[in-house]
């Protein structure tokens, strides 16, 4: 940060406005104030800022409307929201605005100058870009995915990514971390639906030696270990309803206890979170709370699936074959015809399912060419039949019950990244069964 840089205040409160004076002053910023709405719009006419902080509540209108103009108008200046304690809905409406963060009063002093410090680094630089598992593709979904991501960047806002499985949701979490202001702190990903229930606060919030039997020593928790950066909560919808309480005290309170710990640790971070399921549904079914979803779901980014962007397939399979070259040593091609195939087969698992499809064709096929008959793809068991074929007429029941059988395991173990643990949880068996019938039907890891 540099002498240079200015920040405007809006508050009608002369304290608020002289605390922040101080605190600006104390950082070495220049800093300019404002007690309404119009002093406000007419000092970004005549100056530029480079942070804007307001109050929630003015004289001649709302903090929310000042947010908005700022986005229209400056977009390159970051607004940080102050409101009254109690008030965080309206917090929540100024983030879905383009608000960078916000601030409950009383202002507590060591979050304002972590804020003021995070903002005017983002005001510094453009947002850095991912420099590896970048989300690839050239089509319209995509142009305006990545749109999304680079608004999304410059906030704080808990962001929700919605999508299939193997669409490429935790690949846009870390852009989003990436082109963001806490890029240089951890991005700590975790699959809520593979951590036992009983081990879940401990992994979450950490745990003091001798807490438990089996604790020998202090654990640090997935909170803690993404302090100043961003935790990504994957397969959220599987967290069981107990850990969801104290999730969303967590995130209320923005503050953790280990298992054992009298006393509670402050903890910053930004919270990523996304499912394969339907968030809303299950909110309406009773498997996951209200206030949490609303907490996560500030705002919601939809992740296309593959079948959405088929004018991609090309460059995907081009970037997968070129890193599974660099870690054989073999050059692959896709010929004319299997690549026709690949733009028309519907990829019920996405992205993941293409990797998956082309290390496998890479590996049978015969040269250095991958034709049809290399990928295999009527024998796929994740392929999802088409209308047409429903209507089929089932000639033996046995066989037809074991093809759905086998269908719906591999489907869980894709979607657990083949954690049968999870799988099993997912599919409301035990882990014994599940072995159990992956021998029956001679399904190997």
């Amino acid at each position: 940060m540099n002498e240079a840089q200015n920040v405007l205040i809006v508050d009608d409160e002369q304290d608020i406005r002289e605390l922040l004076q101080i605190t600006l002053k104390r950082m070495k910023l220049a800093s300019k104030s404002a007690e309404n709405l119009n002093q406000a719009q007419k000092l970004l006419e005549r100056e530029r800022f480079d942070l804007c902080i307001t109050d929630m509540r003015l004289p001649d209108g709302s903090g929310l409307d000042l947010v908005k103009h700022i986005v229209c108008h400056h977009p390159q200046t970051p607004v940080a929201m102050l409101t009254a304690y109690g008030s965080v809905d309206l917090a929540i409406d100024a983030l879905k605005a383009g608000a960078f963060d916000f601030l409950t009063k009383p202002v507590d002093l060591a979050r304002l100058r972590e804020l003021i410090h995070n903002a005017l680094r983002l005001a510094e630089a453009a947002p850095a870009k991912a420099e590896s598992g970048a989300l690839l593709g050239q089509s319209k979904p995509m142009q305006e995915l990545a749109k999304q991501i680079e608004k999304l960047s410059r906030s704080q806002a808990p962001v929700y990514i919605s999508g299939e499985s193997g669409s490429g949701k935790e690949v846009v979490a870390r852009q989003i971390h990436a082109g963001g202001t806490r890029r240089d702190k951890p991005f700590v990903p975790v699959n809520c639906g593979a951590i036992p229930s009983e081990l879940m606060e401990s992994e979450f919030f950490g745990h003091k030696k001798g807490s438990f039997t089996g604790a020998t020593c202090d654990k640090q928790g997935l909170f803690q270990a993404a302090q100043g950066g961003t935790l990504f909560l994957d397969e959220v919808a599987d967290l069981p309803l107990a850990m969801q309480v104290k999730l969303l005290r967590a995130i209320q309170e923005k503050a953790v206890r280990a298992v054992g710990d009298q006393q509670e640790e402050k903890v910053d971070v930004r919270l990523l979170s996304a499912t394969h399921k339907d968030l809303a549904g299950e909110v309406a079914a009773g498997r996951f709370r209200q206030d949490l979803y609303y907490r996560l779901n500030v705002i919601e980014l939809r992740v296309p699936p593959l079948r959405e962007r088929r004018e991609d397939i090309p460059l995907l399979a081009s970037a997968i074959l070129a890193r599974l070259a660099e870690a054989s040593g073999q050059s692959i091609t896709l010929s004319t015809e299997a690549l026709a195939k690949l733009q028309s087969y519907r990829f019920p698992g996405n992205v993941r399912e293409l990797e998956n499809l082309l290390e496998r064709a890479s590996t049978l096929c015969e040269g250095r060419q991958i034709e049809p008959h290399d990928l295999q793809l009527a024998e796929t068991p994740a392929a999802i039949r088409e209308t047409s074929d429903s209507n089929k007429p089932i000639d033996n029941l046995d066989d037809y019950l074991e093809e759905t059988e086998r269908n719906l395991l591999i489907k869980a173990l894709e979607e657990t990244r083949w954690n049968r643990t999870a799988a099993a949880k997912r599919l409301g068996i035990t882990f014994r069964s599940l072995r159990h019938r992956l021998k029956k039907l001679g399904i190997g890891d």
